[in-house]
């Protein structure tokens, strides 16, 4: 397995724990029994969670990194259903497309994060694309096309919160680097959608508060998460305090091209690329019909 679109970077010793894990040498057998534990916890949990993936002295250091970018995040306040589109008037007021909900948070865009900050170097790095490729059970992954939504930072200040939603690529790499006073917890329902269809029954249930099939995360600086957000429903509970909330989200996906609709730009950062501008006027296609 490979990962692709990845430029030659520096060495990520020091970025990440190597020793705990050791990403750099995959077919090692510390690396092989890595990728045993993570491939267990995605089948029982949904998800991958490494704690303390990176070491304390270069969790300082992206802590530092995002607080600096964290002024550049844009943030609205707006009303949105875990689809990010309009709804569908033809349909009853309780159905999901239909659920609205208060979304206020921040998103710093990728094109305010340069080539020399250290998350850069780690989304880009070889070593941890491959892993991230044999984690998921791909082949080969690739850098988000998007140039605002390939590496993001969220930032959720008192009060912010995510609600229920989905992710537009099929997986998604986080890395918390701050952690608020309260709050800003991380929910979701495993794999509650597919590509063969949306599951809206199920859907309503959880929004009308069942947490039957609901896990929680209690995420902390260094952690990387690994999570299937394009077809688990999820969210992140307002956040308490005065300090802001930060995650690092790296953005890959199993196709080369990958594009965010440009509505969802425009929502999201408040604005639009040039390529998201071309597909406005020209259209685009995706791989799967699912309603976001």
């Amino acid at each position: 397995m490979q990962a692709t679109d990845a430029p030659t970077t520096s060495s990520l010793d020091g970025l990440i724990d190597l020793e705990h894990y050791p990403i750099h040498d995959l077919d090692g057998e510390s690396g092989r029994a890595l990728i045993q534990r993570c491939h267990e916890q995605l089948a029982d949990d949904g998800c991958v969670v490494l704690k303390n993936f990176v070491p304390e002295e270069a969790l300082a250091r992206l802590e530092r990194e995002t607080e600096r970018l964290s002024p550049e995040a844009h943030y609205n306040q707006t009303e949105t259903n875990p689809y990010n589109n309009a709804g569908d008037p033809e349909r009853p007021a309780s159905h999901p497309l239909n659920r609205f909900d208060d979304r206020t948070n921040g998103f710093v865009a990728g094109d305010r994060i340069g080539e020399d900050t250290i998350i850069r170097q780690v989304y880009q790095h070889p070593d941890f694309q491959r892993f991230i490729a044999i984690v998921v059970g791909m082949e080969e992954i690739h850098q988000y096309a998007d140039p605002l939504a390939d590496l993001v930072v969220n930032v959720l200040r008192e009060g912010c919160q995510h609600p229920w939603h989905y992710d537009t690529n099929e997986f998604i790499v986080t890395m918390m680097t701050r952690q608020s006073h309260g709050g800003g917890r991380f929910e979701y329902a495993p794999g509650i959608r597919s590509p063969e269809g949306e599951n809206f029954d199920e859907v309503e249930q959880v929004l009308d508060g069942d947490r039957s099939r609901l896990k929680a995360l209690d995420l902390q600086p260094g952690d990387l998460q690994v999570f299937f957000g394009r077809y688990s429903l999820h969210r992140v509970t307002p956040v308490e305090g005065e300090k802001e909330r930060h995650t690092v989200i790296f953005a890959y996906a199993k196709e080369p091209g990958f594009i965010g609709r440009p509505e969802r730009a425009q929502r999201i950062f408040g604005r639009m690329a040039p390529i998201h501008q071309t597909l406005l006027k020209e259209g685009m296609n995706r791989s799967d019909s699912l309603a976001d």
